[in-house]
């Protein structure tokens, strides 16, 4: 999958210009050419003329969206800066939120998780020029796993358009390298498969075989990091969901009974009145007796 940009609005990544499209075939020289076909062509050459134009301000609007985006980049940060230093107050918010989102929680063993319980600080950095790519830092503490501080994947967009990745080299403790263990576990599960989503965050982490197919950077860059709170409270807005559907299923049950209530009462008055109706049919006869 090609790098994505950070905005809706973003320009097209660069892509190598496009042979020019062969000249139209001037017909309206032709000699004995129809009126009909003649004035089809014309008109064909005047779209091609429009299209042009429409081309060349699509062009001069995505220089003018990059500079717009560039600069809003930059009066986020101290944004971002803030929400760095709330967030490090509340323990676990990082994993928290990875473990919470469906499309990187499909990345994390139950040992990635415990080795994400020391991640402290995640950061995105867009390149200067939005275009060619961005750099993911994931900041840690003193672990069991690796020796290293902050671990950073990067993603780059050359001119042709093709992607690519690199990532610092994890220098794993003795006995700790989690992507090993997760390559055992595949090769015990006889997995056959050879090109698959990776199975393990630092098989992703390390692996860079087709960076433009990547989502999980995409992820990362676009839903985490642009709203991280969303997916940390993702469970909370779960269960108030799943109060309120039950709260409709009670109303509902409520409502059902209330309906059998009033078919009990309704049975129960038609009974009463057949009863009234035997009483007077009874009573008649014994008047017409006492007459004879």
């Amino acid at each position: 999958m090609a790098l994505k940009r950070q905005s809706a609005l973003l320009p097209q990544s660069k892509k190598p210009k496009s042979a020019p499209a062969p000249k139209l075939e001037d017909k309206s020289a032709s000699p004995g050419l129809p009126k009909g076909e003649k004035e089809q062509q014309e008109a064909i050459e005047h779209i091609d003329e429009v299209q042009n134009e429409i081309d060349r301000l699509n062009e001069q609007a995505s220089e003018e969206i990059l500079k717009v985006e560039q600069k809003y980049n930059k009066l986020r940060q101290p944004f971002f800066q803030k929400r760095s230093e709330l967030i490090a107050k509340i323990p676990n918010f990082w994993v928290t939120t990875f473990v919470n989102h469906p499309q990187v929680s499909a990345l994390l063993g139950e040992e990635d998780e415990e080795a994400l319980h020391y991640l402290t600080r995640v950061e995105v950095t867009e390149f200067e020029d939005i275009k060619s790519g961005y750099r993911i830092d994931f900041n840690f503490d003193e672990n069991p796993y690796f020796e290293n501080k902050v671990l950073s994947k990067e993603f780059h967009l050359n001119e042709s358009g093709d992607t690519s990745s690199k990532s610092t080299e994890i220098k794993w403790k003795s006995g700790k390298d989690l992507t090993k263990r997760s390559s055992q576990t595949q090769n015990k599960a006889s997995r056959k498969r050879q090109h698959e989503e990776p199975e393990s965050f630092f098989t992703w982490f390390t692996d860079h075989s087709d960076a433009g197919a990547d989502e999980s950077g995409e992820v990362i860059k676009d839903d985490i990091w642009s709203n991280a709170l969303q997916s940390y409270l993702v469970p909370d807005i779960d269960d108030e969901e799943g109060e309120a559907e039950d709260d409709d299923d009670d109303d509902d049950d409520n409502d059902e009974e209330e309906v059998l209530e009033d078919i009990d009462e309704e049975g129960d008055e038609d009974e009463g009145e057949e009863d009234e109706d035997d009483d007077e049919g009874e009573e008649g006869e014994e008047d017409e007796g006492e007459d004879d």
